[in-house]
C-alpha cells in the first residue's frame, strides 16, 4: 500500500476565491498569493491518487489564525474522510498559538480525525513561547496515542515562500520538551537527524520522531534518502508529497534512482505510515 502522509486540501469556497481569505492571514497570503499556487479538494486528490498509484493519503488544511477559518477547513477534512474512508485519513490543523487550539484538537479527534498537523510557526520559528503553547495539544495527542505533524525546514540555504526562521536548536528543544509524543517533522526535520551521529543524547531524544519527505525534490539531492536511512533509520521515514505542490510520481521516480532496495522503498512509501496510523486494526 502506498501512503502519502502529507497533503493539503481546501473547500471550494477557498479554492475559488482565495483573495477573500488573505485578510489578517499573512502566512496564507505568502503561500497562496501567486495564481501559480495550486489548490485541491477531496475529489481532486482522490482522482490524482488513482492516476499516480497512491492508495491512501493523510489530508489536512492550513494553520489559520482565524478560528472560524480553521474550523471551516477542519470540517471539510472531516467531510472528506467521511466521503472517502478507504482513501483518506484526516489531521486537524489550526494556529497552535490560538487560545482555542486544544478545544479544536479535542473536537476534531473526537469526531474521527487521526492526528494533528501540519502545525506551523511561520513568523517566529519554534521559539520558547511556541513550545510552551503546544503543551495542551501535545497532551491530547499523547493521551490518544496519535501523531502530531510539525512544519520544520532547513535553517540554511536559499529562501522560499513558507521557509520559517526555525533553528535546529528550536526543533530539538521542542522534541525534548515532549519526549513521549509521536512527532512527525515535515520536510526531513530540517536535517536534524544528522546529529544522531553524536555519541550522547540526540538519538535517544529522537526515538519517537519521524521525518516526512515533503518538498524533497525542491530541496535535496536524492542522496538524502540514503543518509536518512543510515542516520534516522529506514523505519522513521514517511513519504509525503506536499500535494498539490508536487505530485507523488515525482517522488517515486526519485526513489527508483536512490539505489535503495525495494523493501526499503516499500517501508518509506507505505509500511511505516500504515503502522503509525494503525491502519487495518
Amino acid at each position: 500500500m502506498k501512503i502519502d502522509f502529507h497533503t493539503h486540501i481546501f473547500p471550494a469556497k477557498i479554492r475559488d476565491n482565495r483573495e477573500k481569505y488573505f485578510y489578517n492571514e499573512p502566512e496564507f497570503t505568502l503561500l497562496y498569493d501567486s495564481p501559480k499556487s495550486k489548490f485541491s479538494g477531496a475529489a481532486g486528490i482522490v482522482k490524482t491518487m488513482g492516476e499516480q498509484g497512491v492508495d491512501f493519503s493523510v489530508v489536512f488544511g492550513f494553520p489559520w489564525k482565524n478560528p472560524e477559518l480553521y474550523k471551516m477547513n477542519n470540517d471539510y477534512i472531516l467531510e472528506a474522510v467521511e466521503r472517502y474512508p478507504d482513501r483518506l485519513a484526516g489531521f486537524a490543523c489550526f494556529d497552535a498559538l490560538h487560545d482555542g487550539a486544544a478545544v479544536e484538537a479535542e473536537r476534531c479527534i473526537e469526531s474521527g480525525l487521526a492526528g494533528i498537523g501540519e502545525l506551523a510557526f511561520y513568523g517566529s520559528g519554534i521559539d520558547s513561547e511556541c513550545v510552551e503553547r503546544l503543551e495542551p495539544v501535545m497532551e491530547i495527542c499523547l493521551k490518544k496515542d496519535l501523531p502530531i505533524l510539525i512544519h520544520t525546514n532547513e535553517p540554511v540555504g536559499h529562501k522560499y515562500p513558507g521557509k520559517t526562521p526555525n533553528t535546529l536548536k528550536q526543533i530539538y528543544s521542542m522534541v525534548r520538551s515532549y519526549p513521549e509524543n509521536i512527532i512527525v517533522l515535515a520536510h526531513w526535520g530540517g536535517g536534524i537527524f544528522f546529529f544522531n551521529l553524536l555519541k550522547k543524547e540526540v538519538k535517544e531524544s529522537l526515538k519517537n520522531v519521524y521525518f516526512d519527505t515533503a518538498a524533497s525534490p525542491f530541496l535535496y539531492d536524492t542522496d538524502i534518502y540514503k543518509y536518512a536511512k543510515e542516520l534516522a533509520g529506514i523505519d522513521k521515514i514517511l513519504f509525503g508529497s506536499d500535494f498539490p505542490l508536487i505530485k507523488p510520481a515525482r517522488y517515486f521516480k526519485e526513489l527508483k534512482n536512490t539505489g535503495l532496495p525495494q523493501d526499503d522503498i516499500d517501508k518509506i512509501c507505505g509500511i511505516n505510515a500504515e503502522k503509525l496510523l494503525k491502519l487495518g486494526k
